[in-house]
């Protein structure tokens, strides 16, 4: 059985079970993975506290509902938020099952496709706390971030339009991107699990590698199943606006 320490968005947590459910195959009900889901939407703001604005700790949130995912029969955990895993070393000496790394899973997936310089979009949490660059280390990757300019228009990106559930501004999300490819990156990575919801919604191609796609196919391996090859993304036309 699955655990998803979820709600760090909870749209995020949303599309992470159905990337899981769309990844697995099965002809049947029963052929999906058992998931049981804690979506604690009022776990305190990752970004806030480990930028010192905010003296709430979310691992006072997290522990416990770790646990109790464990009571529940969770043999696995994965949570779908980069910053989140800021606190992951702390989390997983506390808690008796694995948890999957959302970073170490998306570094690994860049290493293997060959990527050797990628531009990181995600918060300004996980930006300044180097989590990623921490994953990077021998493993011949470099994680460039963006000036503080482009980290801006990332932070309202997230903050000021997806998790407030407002239209994003395609212009200056690919105005961000044409800046990582000045820089000379590879690929960009989706470092926020908000962010994943713009490559659903955009339809973004190769040059965009998600974080949230690198967790579900490393999730549904680790539940001893083998993922599909590829997600089938329904049209715009067929999936109700969150982004327009």
């Amino acid at each position: 059985m699955l655990g998803i320490l979820g709600g760090l968005g909870p749209m995020s947590t949303v599309y992470f079970y159905e990337i899981i459910t769309a990844l697995t195959p099965a002809s049947c009900d029963q052929d999906h993975i058992d998931i049981v889901i804690s979506s604690r939407a009022t776990t305190p703001d990752r970004t806030e506290y480990i930028l010192g604005r905010s003296d709430k700790n979310p691992l006072d949130c997290m522990i416990p509902d770790a646990k109790r995912l464990v009571a529940f029969g969770a043999q696995i955990i994965a949570i779908p938020c980069n910053t989140a895993h800021y606190f992951y070393d702390r989390l997983a000496a506390e808690v008796d099952v694995p948890i999957l790394n959302i970073i170490e899973e998306s570094v690994k997936t860049l290493k293997q496709n060959g990527v050797s310089r990628f531009g990181l979009l995600a918060t300004e949490g996980t930006v300044k706390s180097g989590t990623y660059q921490k994953y990077c280390a021998g493993r011949k990757v470099e994680c460039v971030i963006p000036d503080e300019i482009h980290q801006k228009r990332v932070n309202d990106i997230i903050y000021g339009q997806i998790k407030q559930n407002r239209p994003v501004s395609p212009e200056s999300f690919y105005e961000v991107v044409h800046y990582m490819r000045s820089l000379g990156c590879e690929r960009v990575i989706l470092g926020c699990t908000e962010l994943s919801l713009l490559k659903k919604e955009l339809r973004l191609g190769e040059f965009y590698t998600d974080s949230l796609e690198c967790l579900a196919v490393s999730t549904i391996r680790a539940c001893g199943k083998t993922p599909v090859k590829q997600i089938q993304i329904p049209t715009s036309a067929d999936i109700k606006p969150v982004l327009t």
